[in-house]
C-alpha cells in the first residue's frame, strides 16, 4: 500500500471511530491498529530515521503480547552470547573484506542494541531514545575539535584530548558518586571491564597505567622481560614429573595423561598468564592489536590444516592415518603453496 493510500485508510478509520457504536469499536480498533502497524512496518521507509524506527517498530512488535514466543522470553542474560557472537561475526567479516557479508553482520549486531533497548524500556530503565541521546552527546563532547574551538590538526593530538577528556568524565563520576562511594580510593584502572576478552583487557589495563608513566622505556625491555619471563616458566618445568611435559596427541582423550600437582599448575598457569601479559605489551608498542593478530594467525593456521587435510583426501586418507614426518612436510607445502599463492595476486 502506497503513503497516500495509508493515510486516507487513517483519515477514514479515525472518522469510524468517532461515529461506531461504543461496543462495535473495541475488537475492530485492536485489529485495525495491527493491521496499519503492518502496514506501516512494510513501507519501504525513504529516510535513514525512518528506517530506523521501522527497525525499532519490528522489536518492539516482537516483544509485544502475540509477538514470537522466543523473542518474549529473552533477558538481558540469555542474549549476552549471542552478543559476543556477533561482534566477532562482524570482525570476521572485516578481516574477510567480505563487504556483502558485513553489511548483514552490522545488522544483527544493531539487532542486539535494539533489544537490549526493548528490554530496558519494558522495565523502566531507559529507552533507545535514551541511548542515542547519551551517543551524540558523547560524539560532541569528545570532539571539541570538530564543535568547538580546542584546537588539534593530528591524529596524536586527537588521542590526547580524548584521553583528557574521558579522565575529566571519570572524575567526574567519582564526585557524583554516593558518600560511601566516594570514600573509596578509585583506581586509575576502574575503567578497565573485567568482562571483555582477556588480551583487549591487558591492553587497557598496560595502556592505563602507561598514562602515569609506568612502561618499559622501550621495545628492548619488552624483549628482556619476555625473555625473563620465559626463563621463570622454564624453571618450573624442572618440576615436572617425568618425563616432562608431552603433547596430549592422538589417541583417547586424557589416556597416558601426566598429574601435575595442583600447586604446580598453579605456577605454570601464572608464568604463562605473564608471558601473555608481556606479548600483548609488546602489540601495544608496535601498534597492533593483539586480538586482531591471533584472529588473524587462527584463520591461518586453518588454511593451512584444510589443505592439508584436502590433500590427504585426495590420496583417500585422513590426518589421523598420517604419520608425523608426512604431517609437516605437507605443512611446509601448505605454507610454500599459500605464499604462492599470495605472490600471484600481490
Amino acid at each position: 500500500m502506497r503513503g497516500g493510500s495509508a493515510h486516507l485508510g487513517c483519515r477514514l478509520f479515525i472518522l469510524w471511530l468517532a461515529v461506531a457504536p461504543q461496543p462495535r469499536r473495541a475488537p475492530v480498533v485492536c485489529a485495525l491498529l495491527r493491521a496499519f502497524a503492518l502496514i506501516y512496518i512494510g513501507c519501504r521507509m525513504p529516510t535513514t530515521g525512518e528506517r530506523f524506527e521501522r527497525a525499532v517498530a519490528i522489536m518492539e512488535r516482537l516483544r509485544a503480547p502475540g509477538g514470537c514466543p522466543w523473542d518474549r522470553e529473552q533477558t538481558f542474560d540469555t542474549i549476552k552470547p549471542y552478543t559476543l557472537e556477533e561482534t566477532y561475526e562482524v570482525l570476521e567479516a572485516i578481516d574477510n573484506r567480505d563487504w556483502p557479508e558485513l553489511k548483514g553482520e552490522l545488522g544483527d549486531l544493531l539487532l542486539q542494541v535494539l533489544f537490549y533497548a526493548e528490554m530496558a524500556k519494558e522495565q523502566s530503565s531507559f529507552s533507545i531514545d535514551d541511548v542515542l541521546d547519551r551517543l551524540s552527546t558523547k560524539l560532541i563532547d569528545r570532539h571539541p575539535h570538530v564543535f568547538s574551538n580546542v584546537k588539534a590538526d593530528t591524529s596524536d593530538q586527537v588521542k590526547r584530548n580524548w584521553e583528557a577528556l574521558k579522565d575529566e568524565e571519570r572524575k567526574k563520576k567519582e564526585r557524583e558518586t554516593t558518600a560511601h562511594a566516594e570514600r573509596e580510593k578509585k583506581s586509575i584502572l576502574a575503567g578497565v571491564s573485567s568482562k571483555i576478552p582477556s588480551l583487549i583487557e591487558a591492553q587497557k589495563l598496560s595502556a592505563r597505567a602507561a598514562q602515569i608513566g609506568f612502561d618499559w622505556p622501550d621495545v628492548e625491555g619488552l624483549f628482556d622481560k619476555l625473555h625473563e619471563e620465559t626463563g621463570e616458566l622454564r624453571e618450573h618445568l624442572k618440576e615436572f614429573p617425568e618425563p616432562g611435559p608431552r603433547p596430549q596427541g592422538r589417541g583417547m582423550a586424557g589416556s597416558g595423561r601426566t598429574v601435575v600437582p595442583e600447586s604446580l599448575q598453579a605456577r605454570l598457569e601464572e608464568e604463562v598468564g605473564d608471558l601473555f601479559f608481556v606479548m600483548v605489551n609488546i602489540a601495544r608498542y608496535l601498534s597492533v592489536d593483539p586480538e586482531s593478530a591471533l584472529r588473524k594467525t587462527n584463520r591461518k593456521f586453518r588454511r593451512r590444516f584444510e589443505w592439508m587435510e584436502n590433500r590427504l583426501r585426495a590420496s583417500g586418507r585422513s590426518a589421523e592415518d598420517a604419520p608425523m614426518e608426512e604431517l609437516e612436510s605437507l605443512w611446509q607445502q601448505a605454507k610454500a603453496h599459500e605464499q604462492d599463492a599470495g605472490d600471484k595476486t600481490a
